[in-house]
């Protein structure tokens, strides 16, 4: 038995779950309302305020998705309830990032700046720079799998280097530095 698929997911309060035809689950919370279509293979139940899945068999195709589909749904549950946040620090002389509503608009080191429009679930903001402190953009949205990818394509405009660590790195993210070249004593 797959040891994640086999847990239930527990709702909190103020989440609604329901099952739809074609074996679509739809979670409604504070923050949204998100839907995931389930394989039809996957057994799905809500009894009370679980939700549980079943396999058929344990052939390795219904192993693997009798887990997947129980975290998809629990990240559905956990982000109309709490949210998701993902923190970047932008390192560097000169590196900015400036949010107007959905616009984001960083400075980092080219001669343009870049412009990056964001879906509508997610909601950017960016933190106070206080002096001597890196800028750092936040962002925040119910869909976890959105927010992880804004994040990266965000990441991906300016990766942190090894030597000085310069780029845009997420809050908490430990780089492996490399040392740079020894001046050789003759």
């Amino acid at each position: 038995m797959s040891r994640i698929g086999k847990l239930p997911v527990n709702l909190p309060a103020g989440v609604k779950a329901e099952l739809l035809p074609g074996n679509v689950i739809k979670v409604k919370g504070p923050l949204g309302e998100m839907s995931q279509k389930v394989d039809s293979d996957i057994n799905v139940s809500i009894e009370g305020n679980e939700i549980k899945f079943a396999r058929p068999n344990d052939l390795p195709r219904f192993r693997s998705l009798h887990g997947l589909y129980r975290a998809l749904v629990n990240n559905m549950v956990v982000g109309v309830s709490e949210g998701f946040t993902i923190k970047q620090e932008f390192v560097g002389v000169g590196y900015k990032v400036e949010v107007q509503g959905q616009l984001v608009i960083l400075s980092l080191g080219y001669s343009h700046e870049i412009q990056l429009l964001l879906p509508a679930e997610v909601k950017a903001e960016a933190e106070a720079v206080k002096k001597g402190q890196n800028p750092v953009l936040v962002l925040k949205s119910c869909d976890k799998q959105l927010v992880g990818q804004v994040a990266a394509k965000i990441r991906s405009l300016r990766k942190p280097e090894p030597y000085k660590g310069k780029g845009i790195k997420f809050v908490g993210e430990q780089l492996r530095r490399k040392a740079g070249k020894s001046a050789s004593a003759k």
